[in-house]
């Protein structure tokens, strides 16, 4: 079941980034975009202390995944869920700003490929699924997550 919920947001994710059906405007930073925010999101992930609980146990699945963990050995956890949860909290709506750097400057050098950002996807979804974050509102984060994968995977 849970393969099948990733292929489903994986899949709507995709169609909504290819498509182009999402506003896009610019990081402060100028390279990376994001998409609108849509209403009421940032309180269904339980507002700032909601995110900062979804990345804390995000960052501590990720770095211990078998296929992705080796991508994060030189990072500090601490400073990446700080950044992450400016990042998701800004992406969803809330009043937070992220003010690390773009997303294709961050990867350039991780050989990251499609395989990767797929499960990264999904250890986001066991993370938001420990949290209690619905289904739906899960879906609505990774639509605006989605557009990313092109800054992100570096490796065809």
């Amino acid at each position: 079941m849970t393969h099948h919920r990733t292929l489903i947001a994986l899949a709507i994710a995709t169609t909504i980034a290819v498509g182009g059906l999402l506003a896009l405007p610019v990081f402060a930073q100028g390279t990376a975009a994001m998409a609108t925010a849509p209403a009421g999101l940032y309180q269904a992930l339980g507002e700032k202390p909601g995110i900062t609980r979804l990345m804390d146990d995000f960052v501590n699945r990720v770095v211990k995944d078998p296929r992705i963990g080796g991508h994060f050995k030189d990072v500090k956890p601490a400073a990446l869920k700080e950044s992450l949860t400016d990042q998701i909290c800004q992406l969803s709506g809330g009043p937070c700003k992220y003010e690390g750097a773009d997303m294709k400057s961050a990867h350039a050098d991780m050989d990251i490929n499609k395989g990767h950002f797929n499960a990264l996807v999904e250890v986001l979804q066991s993370a938001m699924d420990a949290q209690g974050i619905p289904f739906a509102q899960q879906n609505r984060l990774l639509a605006l997550l989605a557009p990313m994968h092109r800054d992100v995977i570096t490796t065809r």
